[in-house]
């Protein structure tokens, strides 16, 4: 069964967007363009009051748990312009307090509150097509079959993966997991890369803002598609560990050192060469 008219209909507006998140910057001052007010963001006070708002809730969502008084260095406000922002994001249900990490507690004195974005501000920097593409994958699932829906992942993403590809490759390859983090920013993923914590090193890409969440909850085939895409961008293994579709508050991939993996790659040619008699000069 043909369903290409399905795969044309979700596709007229692609599984991702660039309306809302753009264009990560750590540093607040190379960010010239107003950013774009999330619909849930409360309308009082003057324009400049929402753009600053709007712009405190995206550094929240990109870069939280974050605290007050970073917030107040990244935009420029001072500790009571900030708090007066964040009160009334928190009592809009944008975002939510919560305790101290424990490696930041030092010393004595109050704990520092730390502020993250709820299901609720997520979900105002989403782009309303979710019902849309959701209903539609499900009568491709019903029509066609789950390998249909599989195909048209992959599809989807293969217009992600051919416009990154130039770029990640032109990377030298230690900085090619930033580089495909600013792509991705650069398409509202708001991604950010950093070393792994756990052992045997690689470095960890991070995306704080999921697109198609809501349609990912229920086709995974979008996310894995996507780790494939990553996997074949990098030339590396990656391993997905979190996804926001799934419940997690960032979709968190780790991608296996390219130092470890040459060396297992060594370690096999050197077997071969010891198991078929030849040595490896």
């Amino acid at each position: 069964m043909r369903y290409d008219i399905v795969i044309r209909l979700v596709a007229g507006k692609e599984l991702r967007h660039t309306d809302v998140v753009k264009n990560v910057s750590e540093n607040p001052t190379r960010a010239t363009a107003a950013p774009a007010r999330p619909v849930g963001l409360p309308s009082v006070a003057g324009q400049g009051e929402r753009d600053t708002r709007a712009r405190v809730a995206r550094l929240i969502l990109e870069h939280g748990p974050i605290t007050a008084s970073a917030l107040g260095d990244r935009v420029g406000l001072t500790p009571a312009a900030i708090r007066r922002h964040l009160d009334a994001l928190l009592a809009e249900g944008m975002i939510e307090v919560r305790r101290a990490r424990p490696q930041a507690q030092r010393g004595r004195g109050r704990p520092a509150k730390w502020f993250a974005i709820t299901d609720a501000g997520r979900s105002a920097f989403v782009h309303a097509y979710d019902d849309l593409a959701t209903s539609a994958l499900r009568f491709l699932a019903e029509t066609a079959g789950e390998q249909a829906v599989a195909e048209f992942a992959r599809r989807q993403i293969a217009d992600l993966e051919r416009r990154y590809h130039p770029v990640v490759q032109a990377a030298p390859p230690h900085q090619r997991v930033r580089t495909l983090a600013e792509a991705l920013s650069g398409d509202g993923y708001a991604a950010a890369a950093a070393k792994a914590p756990q052992p045997g090193g690689g470095e960890q890409l991070c995306q704080h803002h999921c697109p198609v969440a809501h349609v990912a909850a229920e086709f995974p085939q979008l996310c894995e598609a996507e780790t494939e895409a990553f996997s074949r961008l990098l030339g590396l293994p990656v391993q997905r560990l979190a996804t926001i579709a799934h419940g997690d508050g960032i979709c968190t991939t780790h991608v296996s050192s390219r130092s470890l993996c040459e060396g297992h790659a060594a370690d096999g040619q050197n077997t071969d060469d010891e198991e078929s008699g030849r040595t490896s000069l």
